[in-house]
């Protein structure tokens, strides 16, 4: 197995763990957890680090292990949306940012603000498929309050400090190319 692949499967295990166990620091007040969007940093690491593939696959992972490792989220409904929305996070954010040919501070944020909006149309797809199959509506309003307003704290700290997070691993030549 070439070095790279290797380098690549090593830290998305290592990003994997890291979203295992940073909704346990936000997890002592469920308010906290579910707008901070803990599960999200390390995704989004993780296709940007080592590609989309893996932050694709990483993405869809965390929330079933942690829904078997913890028992949070539930794995039905709430773990199979998260899975959904964490995966077009992870294939969104890292896909996009591949295609700049130069990466620019720029390029982060209209690849992290393209991934956002993609995740959170997945997540309220999924979630209204869900839902419905339990006829438990979920409309536009229902879609806006949790997909946007509950989220804006973890929507501002991810836009605030996964591009300086990706940043320093640039120029530590960390940053997948």
């Amino acid at each position: 197995m070439p070095k790279k692949s290797v380098h690549k499967i090593t830290t998305s295990a290592l990003l994997l763990c890291l979203g295992l166990v940073l909704p346990l620091l936000t997890a002592q007040v469920k308010e906290i957890g579910d707008t901070l969007l803990p599960m999200h940093f390390p995704v989004l690491l993780c296709s940007c680090i080592c590609g989309w593939q893996y932050g694709l696959s990483v993405g869809f992972i965390l929330p079933f292990l942690r829904s078997f490792i913890f028992g949070m989220p539930p794995i039905y409904p709430n773990a199979v949306w998260m899975a959904f929305e964490l995966a077009a996070y992870g294939f969104a954010f890292g896909f996009i940012y591949s295609k700049f040919k130069v990466q620019k501070t720029h390029h982060i944020y209209i690849s992290l603000i393209s991934a956002m909006l993609f995740g959170r149309v997945v997540w309220g797809i999924a979630k209204a498929i869900l839902l419905g199959l339990k006829d438990k509506p979920f409309g536009i309003s229902a879609f806006i309050a949790g997909g946007f307003l509950d989220a804006l704290p973890g929507i501002v700290l991810q836009i605030i400090i996964i591009p300086v997070i990706i940043l320093f691993l640039s120029k530590s030549k960390i940053v997948n190319k």
